[in-house]
């Protein structure tokens, strides 16, 4: 067997807390000997926060060591890979720290503050020949998974991630924060570029944007509307397309796929009013198997840290997501000014 692979966590915030206590659960299942086969081995080495009480408070959760720096993390050993779950305007930095070190990098979402800062991530891990991924979670969803097979053309996209406020991720706004996932997955299933973006968003309880709603089209056609709400009464993820002859809901939250398919081969006669019968529409559900996404998003970065190969969730695939996003944002402020919004919410 080969050596297991040493990881840390780079940020003890919410996000790193948990990066943190899935490698816990995996550096257990290593020692154990119950990790399934073909999964590599893990070692949780560190938790690395300039707080220090905080890393060192997750650290004794896991039975790990705390560093206030990569710098004391390498002076005590380093690692192989590490995740970087500080706030994204730190990202560029400490991903620049990390690479240079020789660690394999994955990065929350989004990869960076700016495509400037995300090119520069791009180039320095194909310089220094690391493996590195970005942490779009959705991506590992079950249920996104399970309905990768079923894509044939999508013309109609409708979505909606709400969410309660909470103080976590208020360094950017809710384009960055809740929709990306979204754009993300989007722009996978979708052939094509987008080549309109319109949008509105608001700040309600903080000082950035915390709802808004958009609508992109593709050169194809597509069009999506997408809806994300940080200070909703309600949890909600759903995504729902439409494609010639069927209609697919996923549920993120439930990890469910619920398919209508248009038979169009079925035989109809007109009815007693002589009007056609409507077609035959066939329900079915795919089937999913439940998993956590971190854990899965975790154990692909770790099989591509294994195996060398490209990511599922590559840097490209992030700058992408985060080009989009950027442009939603400047549609945003564009709406604002005209609608003279700024006088409104000051």
């Amino acid at each position: 067997m080969s050596k297991p692979i040493r990881v840390a966590v780079i940020g003890a915030g919410a996000f790193g807390k948990n990066h943190a206590r899935v490698y816990s659960e995996l550096h257990r299942e290593t020692q154990a000997g119950t990790l399934p086969q073909g999964t590599p081995g893990v070692e949780l080495v560190g938790i690395v926060d300039s707080d220090t009480a905080r890393a060192a408070q997750i650290a004794a959760t896991h039975e790990t060591r705390a560093y206030a720096s990569i710098r004391e993390l390498l002076a005590h050993g380093g690692a192989d890979a590490v995740s970087i779950a500080v706030p994204t305007k730190f990202h560029r930095n400490v991903a620049r720290e990390a690479l240079e070190a020789g660690f394999d990098v994955l990065i929350e979402k989004p990869l960076a503050a700016t495509l400037e800062e995300a090119d520069e991530i791009i180039d320095l891990a194909a310089e220094h020949r690391r493996i590195a991924q970005v942490g779009h979670l959705e991506r590992f969803n079950p249920a996104v998974r399970a309905t990768i097979p079923l894509i044939t053309k999508p013309m109609f996209f409708e979505i909606h991630r709400l969410s309660l406020f909470g103080p976590r991720a208020l360094d950017v706004d809710v384009v960055l924060d809740l929709m990306i996932h979204d754009i993300d997955i989007i722009l996978s299933f979708v052939a094509g570029e987008v080549v309109e973006v319109r949008a509105v968003g608001l700040p309600v309880l903080s000082q950035k944007v915390d709802i808004a709603s958009v609508r992109l089209q593709f050169a194809n056609g597509c069009i999506a509307n997408l809806t994300a709400s940080r200070v909703s009464t309600e949890r909600v993820r759903k995504l729902r397309f439409f494609q010639p002859n069927q209609y697919v809901s996923i549920d993120y939250a439930r990890q469910d796929v619920l398919v209508f398919t248009v038979n169009k081969m079925a035989q109809h006669t007109p009815n007693d009013g002589g009007l056609p019968q409507m077609p035959d529409v066939m329900p079915s559900k795919p089937p999913v198997v439940p998993e956590e996404p971190l854990r899965s998003e975790i154990l692909s970065f770790l099989q591509a840290v294994q195996t060398r190969e490209t990511p599922v969730v590559s840097l490209e695939d992030g700058r992408r997501a985060l080009a989009v996003a950027l442009e939603i944002q400047k549609a945003i402020e564009e709406h604002a000014e005209r609608a003279h919004l700024d006088a409104l919410t000051k």
